[in-house]
């Protein structure tokens, strides 16, 4: 995967992105819908201009993005047309590259993704019953470390 370079993303990326997080909110049921769309396009455009997100592209366009805070991933999203060909691997080891430690919290429901994460090293640290998230779903904190770092 080491044509899958990340880029910064640019404000013309946010309607992307928002139709990529919105089709997932539409593909999994058990996700509430909590926000009307207008607020996550701002929020997008937000952490975007912070340089939070990194995106990749693949021949159609936008395909994938990360939105990371120093050592936090807050979000990661892989368009259905993208996904299980290492667009959201290379996102992740991009961000390992760049931080001694990574720290992300994930609905515990949400069993693919906490696959995908514990196969990139990431552990189960803690679980929560979702009092820190806008759905209100139980979640995981997960950590990965270098091994030649501390978790704080």
């Amino acid at each position: 995967m080491s044509a899958l370079l990340p880029r910064y993303a640019r404000m013309r990326h946010v309607p992307q992105m928002a139709l990529i997080l919105w089709r997932f909110a539409r593909r999994t049921p058990w996700l509430p819908r909590v926000r009307p769309f207008y607020t996550d396009l701002y929020l997008m455009a937000l952490i975007t201009r912070r340089g939070w997100v990194k995106v990749l592209h693949d021949a159609r366009g936008l395909a994938a993005f990360i939105a990371r805070d120093g050592a936090r991933i807050h979000a990661l999203y892989v368009h259905p047309r993208a996904q299980r060909q290492g667009f959201a691997r290379a996102l992740v080891s991009d961000a390992q590259r760049e931080q001694p430690y990574l720290t992300l919290y994930v609905v515990a429901r949400n069993h693919p993704a906490r696959a995908f994460y514990s196969a990139q090293g990431f552990v189960e640290h803690a679980r929560g019953c979702g009092l820190g998230n806008d759905e209100n779903l139980a979640d995981i904190h997960m950590i990965w470390h270098n091994g030649r770092s501390q978790v704080k």
